[in-house]
């Protein structure tokens, strides 16, 4: 890089990787705790070869001390792979984000279990979803004349229904609305409206940095748009988007209006997608930000940290 381009970027608050080229070799995870940053666990693009790509999405994010693992890939074997790959403890978490029950999010959710099996997991919630849920006792409809024996709880149905998880014994604590479950570091709900995804529940991670709003997304089923809406209300400034926008199979067209409007309309300082993004959203990304689309590939650490 020039030195009149590394000037051009060092504005910038987000220094990664030198702004944003393409990165031969993610280096080893640096040892200091105090270091924010993303490290990409799992996906299906990447150059290190003792990493296993696979289709789905994890990342650890490492920001005010915490330690955070925003889904957890598609198998729980080639998660205890890469994790170890990039010595990532997953034992040492401070609490664990899962966007959305697909399952190549949630898949490898079962080796965080078997080494952190008390680890506190943020996940949507749902009236009947695989990561448990509940429901008013007056949900369904009731018919007084029937007798005693054919009516549901014989006619006194509980305050609240709960239904079990797929994780008998987890500590799993859902949500469904935005909501602030740190200092500096909130959860965005929303539903999505879109066909296939239909009323799918979904989170977004968002840190709330002195120099902008990160937001770390696993599909961004409701559309990414609104999630960064969403994410203004917190702090208008975004200065990170990170993960998938679900674009892999969206026409150019539909693809340029996303773009445009993360670039022009949001002004979204940096971009690193990955995951579900596609192929042809990387190369329409990477043409309208430039030096500010940053390469998220497998194994690649993302600093947070501001160079000023």
């Amino acid at each position: 890089m020039t030195s009149a381009a590394l000037v051009a970027c060092w504005p910038t608050a987000l220094l990664i990787l030198g702004c944003g080229r393409a990165v031969l070799a993610a280096p080893p995870p640096s040892t200091d705790p105090s270091q924010p940053k993303i490290t990409i666990l799992y996906d299906a693009f990447g150059n290190l070869p003792n990493m296993q790509k696979d289709w789905g999405y994890a990342a650890l994010i490492e920001y005010g001390g915490r330690r955070i693992l925003f889904d957890t890939g598609n198998n729980p074997d080639i998660l205890a792979q890469n994790a170890n790959a990039r010595n990532v403890d997953l034992s040492r978490l401070d609490f664990v984000v899962m966007s959305h029950r697909h399952g190549d999010h949630m898949g490898g959710l079962a080796h965080v279990l078997k080494v952190n099996p008390s680890v506190k997991i943020y996940a949507p919630k749902e009236g009947f979803g695989v990561y448990g849920g509940d429901l008013p006792g007056s949900f369904f409809r009731q018919d007084p004349s029937l007798p005693a024996e054919q009516r549901y709880y014989n006619g006194a149905a509980p305050d609240i229904m709960r239904f079990g998880s797929a994780w008998p014994g987890a500590n799993i604590q859902l949500v469904d609305k935005t909501e602030e479950i740190a200092p500096d570091i909130d959860l965005i709900s929303l539903v999505s409206d879109k066909p296939g995804t239909l009323e799918l529940r979904e989170l977004s991670l968002a840190i709330n940095t002195p120099d902008g709003l990160v937001i770390i997304v696993g599909c961004s089923h409701p559309g990414i748009d609104k999630i960064v809406d969403a994410g203004r209300v917190i702090n208008p400034r975004i200065r990170l988007i990170a993960g998938g926008l679900h674009l892999v199979v969206t026409s150019d067209p539909d693809i340029e209006k996303i773009v445009a409007a993360l670039h022009d309309h949001f002004r979204v300082e940096s971009i690193a997608p990955g995951h579900c993004t596609g192929e042809p959203a990387f190369t329409a990304l990477k043409k309208a930000f430039g030096d500010h689309y940053l390469y998220a590939g497998l194994g690649t650490s993302l600093s947070l940290s501001n160079p000023h």
